[in-house]
């Protein structure tokens, strides 16, 4: 997987070294969906080329992904993928469809269909992601890390049964309810894959990872505790374990679950040395919840992209300082979105850079 030439010596370690708590020279900030529709070059290279096959060939993909680093002082690249590659790769057709997103004419809509997923094989199916991954890490020539991702076992299980996003995730729910065992059936081979498929991403060069378990907000606390906290602690575990065994530095890893603030403790205690919020969690009682030896990224709220220059320095300046120097990734509570001005990445990355 691994070119034969050694990868470029990083020069801004920042990213890393606020994920393990080490001292900084400056907070690292970086935009979850900072290679996106937002940005002209992208929907021009989206004209010539369907969403996926963007994903699936290592040229374009990296194109992409280099994308904000030419227009912003950004301290982390993260590979243009998307979470729904894992379906893909387990038999499960998915299409971009636009003004509408993903979608999945066939869904899993009962215990029987899981027959229908392919596991074997399905890393090799995903093999792809680790040439761009190795592709964008000479291409980045050192200048920032680049992060690997993945989607989590619940958010992946509730777009492969509801056959695209939703905003109630009933179908998904009522599997918990209805078909307890099999669900736990799908959610263990969806985790299995996701182990597998960050262990690849480690082996092509990812410098670390982010899981996104983006419907946690659909789960109470009791049933994120259920169906949610489990498998993002095995996946976790096992990459750990892993890589330990087979000698390959370990990548720092970054839980993301969206709209789980009710749970930031128990997060805490599953082993990822970042801790990602939305914008709903107040910064400084999310610290006293997970300790002093995680570190805590984001939470912009996306929405606040919009306003003036002078207010989104504001807001964006009082937010590091919420934080603190140490321990802290700077970033959006969620997904930068599709209109969102130019000018206000700009003024959010330099006011983090400047605010301490």
């Amino acid at each position: 997987m691994k070119d034969a030439k050694p990868f470029p010596v990083l020069k801004n370690d920042n990213l890393l070294r606020a994920a393990r708590g080490e001292v900084v020279d400056r907070v690292p900030v970086w935009v979850m969906r900072q290679a996106g529709r937002y940005l002209p070059e992208f929907q021009e290279l989206r004209k010539q080329h369907d969403f996926f096959t963007v994903c699936r060939t290592p040229e374009l993909a990296c194109e992409v992904t280099m994308q904000p680093l030419r227009r912003f002082d950004l301290d982390a690249s993260i590979i243009f993928s998307d979470i729904l590659v894992i379906p893909q790769a387990l038999g499960i057709t998915v299409e971009m469809h636009a003004g509408v997103g993903p979608v999945l004419p066939q869904p899993i809509k009962v215990p029987e269909d899981l027959k229908r997923l392919t596991p074997d094989g399905a890393l090799s199916r995903l093999s792809y992601v680790g040439d761009a991954i190795t592709m964008m890490r000479h291409k980045l020539e050192g200048r920032v890390p680049l992060i690997g991702f993945t989607g989590a076992p619940w958010t992946l299980m509730g777009y492969m049964i509801e056959g695209g996003g939703s905003k109630t995730m009933s179908k998904a729910k009522a599997w918990l309810t209805e078909y307890p065992e099999d669900s736990k059936l799908f959610l263990s081979l969806l985790t299995d894959s996701i182990v597998d498929y960050l262990e690849m991403q480690v082996k092509a060069g990812a410098q670390m990872l982010q899981v996104f378990e983006s419907s946690a907000e659909h789960l109470s606390k009791e049933d994120f505790l259920q169906w949610g906290v489990p498998y993002l602690k095995r996946i976790r575990d096992e990459l750990v374990d892993r890589l330990t065994k087979k000698a390959i530095p370990v990548v720092p890893m970054t839980l993301f679950a969206k709209g789980a603030g009710h749970s930031l403790k128990e997060q805490s205690e599953l082993g990822y040395d970042v801790i990602g919020l939305d914008w709903t969690v107040d910064p400084i009682e999310a610290r006293n919840l997970v300790g002093p030896n995680i570190t805590l990224q984001g939470n912009l709220d996306p929405q606040d992209m919009y306003r003036g220059a002078d207010e989104l320095r504001d807001l964006t300046t009082e937010m590091v300082h919420k934080f603190g120097k140490s321990r802290y990734i700077a970033n959006l509570g969620h997904g930068i979105t599709p209109q969102t001005p130019i000018t206000s990445m700009e003024v959010l990355v330099e006011a983090v850079h400047k605010a301490l």
